[in-house]
């Protein structure tokens, strides 16, 4: 603790908003900026090449998620392909029906994507959650109808780590579909990838997003694993790549990048869990112990190894975060990937929190680099701040 508190370095714990990319991930990059930069879609040499490299990075992630190459649409992030799952298989499906279900507790892509379709005369069902952030898979069921198309529900939850039932949820669809496709079921896992089992097989699911900046290869960079036969529209046209479902010349180095990172995460996901699970469980005790009127947000055990989630009564969660900062802790509050949105937690909100609670929540998450020391260091700050922010609290209420 003390090393850490005499010296400049940053405990970072905001390994959900985004990871460092990986230095062996990094060097794989490398040649495709500059000597190897073809265009995949030339003939010649280099875009054969490139082309090359992209198929093999195709059969890399196809080889994690257990699905065929041609299954694996590579996009321009997390968000693209929320979309893409959204809009896209609602637009092309509409011929069947036009009512599509998403989680209470969803990304703003998705829920952004699911506004975007009632503007184009769809039916949006929001289904809720409990006050650990988890869905009801029966409560799912009974908003089914005939005209569902599309359900949508994260794998785990961005904010509160909470994992959602995917297994059991895509089997009772699966029965309600009596043979027919529909209603199909997408999940969007990309803060489960490098924590959880990908398998698509085992899952049941029809599309899954993944994002390349949070399994510590390169920003700007998505995958939308689509089940063959899955009915889905273009959003970006304008060229034949990604089999005309994603036009635009595909970034070589980003796409091998994303391939490298997630077969390291992929290798490193059972002894990097339970590292963190430990340190997680350590922090939480902790943290509670010396801050009583804390609350845990999530589920206490159904939750991401990485994720701590607390809410303070009565301060403010951006107040609790610049003090951190000043003793070079970074975190996150409120919505978590839009530092600058002072709304209340979404998420919070629908777990049954008023907006004042919510306001008080921070979110640690770690990551490869993190260790017992800094987190010792965090727990040595923390509860002053809190105590000092509390006073100031109350002393203004009472003027």
């Amino acid at each position: 603790m003390s090393t850490i508190a005499e010296s400049d370095k940053t405990v970072y714990l905001d390994y959900a908003a985004a990871t460092p990319i990986d230095p062996e991930v990094l060097q794989t990059m490398l040649p495709y900026w500059d000597k190897k930069y073809g265009n995949a879609s030339s003939m010649h040499e280099s875009g054969r090449r490139a082309k090359g490299a992209i198929d093999a990075a195709r059969a890399a992630v196809a080889e994690v998620l257990h699905c065929e190459p041609q299954e694996i649409i590579f996009t321009g992030s997390g968000t693209e392909s929320d979309n893409a799952a959204l809009i896209g298989v609602a637009r092309a499906a509409r011929a069947h029906g036009n009512h599509v279900i998403i989680s209470a507790v969803e990304h703003k892509a998705v829920l952004e994507s699911a506004a975007q379709l009632t503007k184009e005369g769809f039916e949006v069902s929001v289904l809720p959650v409990d006050t650990r952030g988890v869905v009801d898979v029966n409560e799912c069921l009974k908003l089914v109808t005939d005209k569902t198309v599309l359900v949508s529900v994260m794998y785990a939850n961005n904010e509160i780590g909470t994992i959602e039932p995917i297994k059991e949820l895509s089997a009772v669809l699966q029965k309600r579909r009596a043979g027919g496709m529909f209603p199909l079921l997408h999940t969007d896992a990309c803060q489960a990838a490098g924590f959880l089992p990908l398998n698509v097989a085992e899952l049941g699911v029809d599309l899954m997003t993944l994002n390349g900046s949070k399994i510590y290869g390169p920003r700007g960079v998505g995958v939308l694993y689509r089940k063959k036969g899955v009915p889905l529209l273009p959003l970006i046209v304008g060229g034949e790549q990604e089999s005309h479902l994603r036009a635009g010349t595909e970034s070589v180095p980003l796409i091998v990048g994303f391939a490298a990172a997630l077969k390291k995460a992929e290798r490193l996901r059972s002894a990097e869990s339970s590292r963190l699970t430990a340190l997680r469980d350590f922090f939480i005790d902790r943290l509670l112990k010396k801050i009583p009127n804390a609350m845990l947000n999530g589920h206490p055990t159904e939750r991401l190894p990485n994720n701590i989630h607390i809410s303070v009564p009565y301060i403010e969660g951006e107040s609790i975060l610049l003090m951190l900062d000043r003793h070079r802790v970074e975190a996150s509050t409120g919505s978590a990937c839009s530092a600058y949105d002072l709304q209340p937690s979404h998420v919070l909100l629908a777990l049954g929190q008023t907006a004042e609670i919510a306001h008080g929540s921070i979110r640690f998450t770690l990551g490869r680099n993190t260790t017992k020391e800094e987190l010792e260091y965090v727990l040595s700050v923390f509860p002053s701040i809190v105590e000092r922010l509390t006073r100031l609290s109350a002393l203004t209420a009472t003027i």
